[in-house]
């Protein structure tokens, strides 16, 4: 079988047959209880264990059909699926290679940078069971980006693919806590173990380790307006089950549905909406390689296979009504979700217009998973993110932690007082002042402004910092910054959001330059500048906009710097 499983090809017979089947699910009252503060959550918990090994049982006693639990296609024919008994078994493969080869023991960290391939949830459920915490990155980091995680993770290993193994080389060195390199390759690199030769040989007995609840499970990088990216822990309980209430409200996940998320493996949606939620419920996880969103593509694969339910950011919706819908016929389709930034209203009209479907918006963050949701049955206000999701108080509250009346602006926060929500991240590590300053009173402050409706909506007016929220990625204007610095032309810059008909925001940059560029052209200076920035920091962070400006105040630094600017960018605030 090795990594590809069994049955490669799916005939339009079997697709029908898939979806007519009914199977028995796992009881999920006890975790359900858990979302609704009924009940504490167990001192002992694994996600690989408690949930995926159960299903892998139903499979093997007959009480579930066998069907994929991952369901792969690169859209050239390639094509994997493993049912949950395969998934078990090459997990512990895996986890074995993990503790083997690679010499990682419970507690050890590990960056993880793989595009959307098989063994990105493979090497997912290997940590989880082996107790290896996990630290995802988008593919589009770059060795900057790299070294930094390395270093203040410390990290003892990476694993990787071919594309990234030149910039981690260049920077490995200045990483002494790593220890491993791991590589995604059919190919070998000095210096480098292979995965898939480390797990054609590696034992498929392995025993999962019995992870306390609490225990750190994942950490997640998040930008903020200054500094670098923070790094923000997740137990083993706190993702795992935290959408044990949502995956039935706002994914209305059934037993035969098959779901399609688009998230970047680097983001918290990834593992939110293609591992955790799904899995959870035991359904099929539908994933399409496609580096970069393509719309016909995308069309296509929806009217092609028998997807379900389908979870992309605003950005591709507002591509996707571009196009002619009608001339696709989503057979299967019937639930469709997203997040990750605002979605204009008048998008969600056009695609029910074309459609049928409503647009079913969440909004959520890396710290605290889904805040709220526009659920299944409830009335959708368009450019509303819809009620808050449980176990959450969500409240709007002013600078001094005072709960607002209905209607009126100020911060969106998170009660966190008498108890905390189990499915909150654990902490910023090693971050004590950032831990600190995201409390306010008795809650927890989002850094989003809004307000609720009367019938308990929530509305987003904007960030209270400056992160620049742009195709779903958040950008930290400081990262801009501190890149576009280092080159030659860049006296100083100050990076700011602006008003985007596709992407909602896009990054624009104010730069002064030193004398010798005053007289370069300036058509030819902002494209050098563009990919300057994508050379020191991921590409996706580059300013699409760019302004050159004599001077900016002397006398105004920082966030206030920004703020004038941004007027100047979207009018007055």
């Amino acid at each position: 079988k090795g990594i590809t499983g069994r049955g490669l090809i799916w005939t339009k017979r079997s697709h029908r047959s898939f979806m007519e089947v009914r199977f028995t699910s796992l009881d999920l009252s006890q975790y359900e209880a858990i979302n609704r503060g009924d009940k504490e959550v167990p001192e002992y918990f694994n996600f690989a264990s408690d949930v995926l090994d159960q299903w892998s049982k139903a499979e093997k006693d007959g009480s579930r059909a066998s069907n994929p639990a991952l369901w792969w296609i690169d859209g050239k024919g390639k094509e994997v699926r493993w049912s949950f008994e395969e998934l078990g078994v090459l997990s512990r493969k895996a986890a074995n290679v993990l503790s083997g080869p690679c010499g990682l023991q419970r507690g050890d960290r590990v960056v993880l940078i793989l595009p959307r391939v098989p063994e990105w949830w493979l090497l997912n459920v290997a940590c989880i069971r082996s107790g290896i915490v996990f630290l995802p990155g988008t593919p589009q980091l770059t060795a900057k980006d790299i070294q930094y995680r390395l270093q203040v993770s410390q990290a003892k290993c990476i694993i990787t693919h071919d594309t990234l193994t030149p910039a981690v080389d260049s920077i490995s060195s200045s990483c002494p806590f790593l220890k491993t390199k791991l590589l995604l390759s059919e190919g070998r690199r000095g210096g480098w173990l292979n995965f898939k030769e480390l797990l054609d040989v590696a034992p498929s007995d392995h025993s999962c380790v019995k992870t306390k609840s609490d225990e750190p499970m994942t950490i997640y990088f998040t930008s903020g307006t200054t500094g670098s990216p923070k790094m923000a822990e997740h137990s083993q309980s706190s993702l795992a089950l935290g959408l044990a209430l949502s995956g039935r409200s706002w994914l209305d996940i059934r037993p035969s549905d098959i779901i399609w998320n688009m998230s970047d493996t680097g983001w918290v949606k990834a593992g939110l909406g293609s591992v955790f939620a799904p899995w959870l419920r035991g359904i099929t996880v539908f994933v399409h390689s496609m580096p970069q969103f393509e719309p016909r593509e995308f069309l296509n694969t929806l009217s092609q296979y028998p997807i379900t339910t389908v979870c992309s950011a605003p950005t591709a919706y507002r591509m996707l009504v571009q196009h002619d819908l009608t001339r696709y016929p989503f057979k299967s389709l019937r639930h469709c979700l997203t997040g990750g930034e605002p979605l204009n209203p008048e998008v969600m009209v056009q695609w029910k217009r074309q459609t049928g479907l409503d647009i079913y918006e969440g909004y959520g963050q890396t710290e605290v998973g889904i805040i709220s949701q526009n659920e299944k049955g409830k009335k959708i206000k368009p450019g509303s993110m819809g009620t808050p999701a449980p176990p959450y108080d969500v409240q709007i509250i002013d600078e001094n932690g005072n709960i607002l009346p209905r209607g009126e602006e100020g911060d969106i926060a998170i009660r966190i007082k008498s108890k905390r929500p189990f499915c909150f991240f654990s902490r910023y590590v090693d971050n004590p002042e950032k831990n600190a300053s995201v409390f306010r009173g008795n809650f927890y402050i989002t850094g989003d402004r809004g307000l609720m409706d009367e019938d308990g909506y929530l509305w987003f007016v904007g960030r209270s910092d400056d992160v620049i929220i742009s195709s779903g990625y958040r950008i930290g204007p400081f990262e801009v910054e501190s890149a576009l610095i280092e080159h030659p032309a860049v006296v100083e810059s100050a990076v700011v959001s602006s008003p985007d008909p596709v992407r909602g925001e896009v990054v624009k940059a104010f730069v002064v330059l030193s004398p010798s560029f005053a007289s370069h052209n300036p058509e030819k200076l902002t494209l050098e500048l563009q990919e300057h920035v994508k050379k020191v920091t991921a590409p996706y962070k580059y300013p699409r906009k760019m302004e050159f400006v004599q001077e900016l105040p002397k006398t105004i630094t920082g966030k206030i710097r920004r703020n004038v600017l941004r007027k100047k960018e979207w009018g007055p605030i």
